[in-house]
């Protein structure tokens, strides 16, 4: 019932390593064509959106545009539905920010040498050594740059992963190997309790999701998030007509569980 979040400098084997592990233990493997297919669900807006915008360095207008911040939400919001089902591999996407603090899920970094990411890359896309070099830099200071303006974190602070692996030291295999060793003791950690604080963050997440991602509200800033009792929603609106209408539309959202509107005016 373990969860595995990998966060991979761009051709440091971090896919591979990921597949091989989904792949040996029956976990389901999450990457952005399976996120890209959730939220062509969503509408063909948000879908051209994940082109858009998906591990892309935001302008500062785009920090604070209704579609990034939409897009985000989607995204966690996902994530979290594909967590809830366990045993399962999520690639990149901020997996090890938004699931840090549950005791099931083991939360890994790949990094290697550039030499050998320029090597791998030129032969994984058949590209010479410069364009090689310019794909891992770009990449890395795209998902860098993403993931801070989502998360406030740095995506190479290794204080934000239970383990990183510098693939020189060890090989593909010896790493698999060792995640799933990894895995296995954590399964033992997938205590109902945790299980259900999962659950009510994927429903905190649904709300926000479906509330910023609705062109009839306009939120400057909304945090939506579980406290133990209800799904609690604080943020900024400006009536109390369209206060009443997102509280409405949470309540429907959340399907059961109970919302706290804690949402303040701004004229």
């Amino acid at each position: 019932m373990a969860i595995l979040t990998i966060s991979r400098e761009y051709g440091s084997g971090g896919r591979e390593i990921g597949y091989a592990v989904a792949k040996l233990m029956g976990y389901a493997y999450i990457n952005k064509e399976d996120l890209l297919s959730d939220i062509r669900k969503d509408g063909s807006k948000w879908e051209q959106s994940v082109k858009d915008l998906d591990e892309h360095c935001p302008s500062v207008w785009e920090k604070y545009d209704w579609s990034f911040r939409g897009f985000a939400a989607l995204i966690q919001s996902h994530l979290l539905e594909h967590a809830l089902a366990n045993n399962v591999v999520i690639m990149g996407r901020g997996g090890n920010f938004l699931l840090k603090d549950f005791p099931h899920v083991y939360r890994i970094r790949i990094i290697a040498p550039m030499d050998i990411r320029i090597e791998h890359v030129m032969k994984r896309e058949g590209v010479d050594r410069d364009a090689a070099r310019w794909l891992c830099e770009k990449t890395d200071n795209e998902r860098s740059c993403f993931l801070h303006t989502i998360y406030g974190k740095r995506w190479d602070d290794a204080a934000e992963y239970d383990r990183v692996f510098q693939i020189t030291d060890r090989s593909v295999d010896d790493v698999v190997s060792i995640v799933r060793e990894a895995l296995t003791e954590r399964d033992r950690n997938t205590t109902e309790a945790a299980l259900t604080a999962l659950a009510m963050m994927a429903v905190a997440a649904k709300v926000k999701a479906g509330i910023a991602t609705n062109p009839r509200f306009f939120i400057p800033t909304l945090e939506v998030l579980y406290d133990g009792n209800e799904i609690v929603l604080r943020g900024i609106t400006h009536t109390p007509e369209e206060h009443t209408r997102i509280e409405e539309e949470a309540r429907a959202l959340a399907a059961g569980v109970p919302v706290r509107c804690n949402l303040h005016y701004r004229k």
